[in-house]
């Protein structure tokens, strides 16, 4: 079996905090129980040939980031995120914005389950007024969840937590004992790629922001970065929504801390 030396392993988890933030420095294990499979597929006989194969090839590096990135989401989780928006952003959003757009990023959105949600969220509280532009940006660095994410097929267990009313209306059952989400749903949501590392490529600025559970990979010096870039691109009066395990340093940005897990951009 090949063996990851602390030079490789070190080379490796410098060059993916350098590049995408996530440390895996408490990971050792996990990097190789994970990446033996593909060095054997490749025919490598050290770790070293495979680190000069992610940093020339992005469809290995995807590859790679995909088996030691964990993509467990469904739709509803953290509930209290979702009430929120319909319970308070949604309502300020109606009384103020006299342009009836509003603009949610949903970065680091896995495999969609969180876009998705907030959408049909809006297509409840909007459903007396078409007029409203509500479309949402869902990115994540994996290309495989967000083929999945586009696709929009997801198991009975994804459901568990969604309102019945919801699943009749906009899911379908397959003949594969799965559910796809309708294109109502679907159309409302754009999935791009994008490296939280790599400086923000938007033109303007958002009402919300979601970065849940994603933070959890990055060493608290990546995270205050990451904060500060989401409190620059956020409107005044925008939200940012982060993981109910996770925390915004007081002293980092202005946010206004409103309850665990929800900031407000003064």
């Amino acid at each position: 079996m090949v063996q990851l030396t602390d030079a490789e392993f070190n080379e490796l988890v410098t060059y993916i905090k350098k590049n995408y933030g996530i440390n895996l420095i408490k990971k050792r294990l996990l990097i190789e129980a994970r990446m033996y499979s593909v060095l054997a597929k490749h025919g490598f006989t050290s770790f070293t040939e495979y680190i000069n194969l992610i940093k020339r090839d992005p469809a290995e590096l995807n590859t790679m980031l995909n088996k030691l990135t964990t993509n467990h989401t469904y739709f509803m989780r953290e509930p209290r995120h979702f009430e929120f928006l319909k319970d308070v952003i949604l309502p300020g959003q109606k009384q103020l914005n006299k342009n009836k757009v509003l603009k949610i990023w949903s970065a680091g959105c896995s495999t969609g389950e969180e876009a998705y949600t907030a959408v049909m969220v809006m297509k409840d509280f909007f459903a007396l007024d078409k007029t409203w532009d509500y479309r949402i940006l869902a990115t994540d660095i994996s290309t495989h969840v967000l083929e999945r994410a586009k696709l929009g097929v997801y198991s009975p267990e994804s459901l568990k937590n969604i309102p019945a009313p919801w699943e009749k209306r906009y899911f379908k059952k397959t003949s594969s004992n799965e559910y796809a989400i309708s294109e109502e749903i679907k159309r409302e949501v754009i999935f791009k790629r994008l490296n939280l590392m790599e400086p923000f490529p938007f033109r303007s600025r958002f009402d919300l922001i979601f970065c849940r559970n994603v933070m959890i990979y990055f060493d608290q010096q990546t995270k205050n970065n990451l904060i500060k870039k989401f409190y620059d691109i956020l409107k005044p009066g925008g939200y940012l929504f982060i993981g109910h395990s996770e925390t915004v340093q007081r002293d980092t940005v202005d946010f206004k801390y409103i309850e665990p897990s929800i900031y407000l951009k003064g």
